[in-house]
């Protein structure tokens, strides 16, 4: 027993060590790169929303192709590669292209330049993410150690914003603008990633397709997935819930700089301490999981960040240590938003295998990157152009920043849309009785057919 739990222990941490890589480009791209090309770059805030809104527009279109490539490429490749990890591969290649342009922009660098290599850069993520999640989804059958694989691979993700939020505070005592401290940080994704990437493609086996698995054409599938009740419930709350995480990322720099007036050694620490908070905040969320149903521990997070983010309006200049507190509330409670939601997303696809006897997982988890993505594009496309509505400007002095605004759109509409995500998961199906269940038709069917073939 001992030696199947050290097994396991070590194949989840070789298949989650590689998004400590992914996790650091997260905090260049939500956080820092809007506001460089808004402002360093000159772009403004309006023209960088809608490149980066352009970029994301494309990526949306290519989720549904790396998906069904990423459940179907069994039939397109030699079987021994298996189905995640050439796609895995390619992608990488992308992402690495894509980092080193968009992270060391030319000098006078257009809006061109910005949405062509962000879609670069996303595509190459794209190829990563979908078949990724949907091989960490492949792991397990059981409903605790889903949250057990997913918070392992969410713990090196947060570790790798946490090494990508320090970067800009140290780099800062050495001289380096925050521009260059984007450069940084991209060469040392790079660096990871080379090697944490080939721990996954050389030591992770990719489980084998179920028995019953059928065979279908894309547009079908495409269309069978939205018969399933449970993945529409959660497809809508992680796309609001998603706006809601997404609005005070993008608006996060410009806060501390142009409401808390925060310098730039604060910024980096309060953006560090932020997702400190979120990993020590997995085992909190994790223990919960295993004593209530997951949707319900997602509930009590998501409640605990509208206290949170409630009290921002009525900070002032300079109250950095009670801004502070909120970000470690908040943090902790983003541990909850990276780790539940994927456990959940894992049980939606083992019920869609049993309703419909299609291995539809990669198709599944592409759905939901889609909704990720459109999620924080529209998080920026709201936004930025809110904040220039109601005159805020990076290049206006204090009198023209309307920093009630800024405060109000960076905390109470993600408490809104928050509040929403409440009320329609709050009957979310699939609980830990229910999924039993499910495992349990699972296990029949599988033997069944194997019974009719031996016979």
């Amino acid at each position: 027993m001992q030696v199947k739990a050290n097994t396991l222990f070590w194949r989840n941490i070789s298949y989650g060590a590689p998004a400590f890589a992914l996790g650091m480009p997260t905090l260049p791209l939500l956080i820092h790169l809007p506001a460089i090309y808004a402002e360093q770059i000159g772009l403004g805030l309006t023209v960088t929303g809608v490149a980066i809104f352009i970029a994301r527009l494309f990526d949306i279109i290519t989720d549904p192709i790396i998906g069904i490539l990423s459940d179907k490429t069994d039939g397109y490749i030699p079987k021994k590669w298996g189905r995640r990890k050439p796609l895995i591969l390619l992608g990488g290649i992308l992402g690495v292209v894509g980092t080193i342009f968009l992270l060391n922009p030319e000098t006078g660098a257009s809006a061109f330049y910005l949405t062509i290599w962000t879609t670069v850069l996303y595509l190459g993520w794209t190829m990563i993410s979908i078949p990724y999640l949907a091989w960490g989804a492949d792991l397990s059958d059981n409903y605790d150690e889903r949250t057990n694989i997913t918070s392992v691979r969410e713990f090196f993700m947060l570790a790798g914003i946490m090494l990508a939020g320090a970067i800009p505070a140290l780099a800062s005592t050495n001289g380096y603008d925050e521009q260059q401290s984007m450069s940084l940080i991209g060469w040392v994704m790079i660096g990871f990633g080379l090697v944490l990437f080939c721990v996954l493609l050389f030591g992770v086996k990719e489980t084998t397709i179920p028995k019953f698995y059928k065979k279908e054409k894309p547009l079908s599938a495409i269309k069978g997935i939205f018969g399933n009740r449970s993945f529409r419930l959660l497809v809508v709350v992680w796309t609001i819930n998603g706006i809601a995480n997404g609005i005070p990322a993008a608006l996060f720099i410009l806060y501390l700089k142009y409401a808390l007036k925060a310098d730039e050694l604060e910024r980096g620490l309060l953006t560090f301490a932020y997702f400190l908070a979120a990993v020590l905040g997995i085992p909190l969320w994790l223990k919960l999981s295993k004593n209530f149903d997951k949707h319900k521990v997602w509930i009590m997070a998501m409640g605990l960040a509208c206290l949170a983010f409630s009290c921002v309006p009525w900070l002032k200049s300079g109250d950095t240590f009670a801004f502070l507190v909120i970000t470690i509330i908040t943090g902790m409670t983003l541990g909850a938003d990276m780790i539940l939601p994927p456990s959940m997303q894992a049980d939606v696809a083992e019920y869609e295998l049993l309703r419909t006897g299609h291995d539809r997982t990669g198709l599944l988890f592409s759905f939901w990157s889609m909704a990720t993505k459109l999620a924080l594009a529209l998080s920026i496309l709201i936004a930025f152009p809110l904040l220039e509505i109601y005159g805020f400007s990076v290049n206006g002095g204090e009198n023209t920043n309307n920093i009630r605004a800024l405060s109000v759109i960076y905390s109470i509409v993600p408490v809104v849309l928050k509040l929403l995500s409440i009320l329609i998961i709050w009957h979310h199906p699939l609980t830990e009785k229910k999924q039993s269940v499910i495992k349990r038709q699972l296990l029949r069917l599988e033997m069944r057919i194997k019974r009719n073939v031996s016979e």
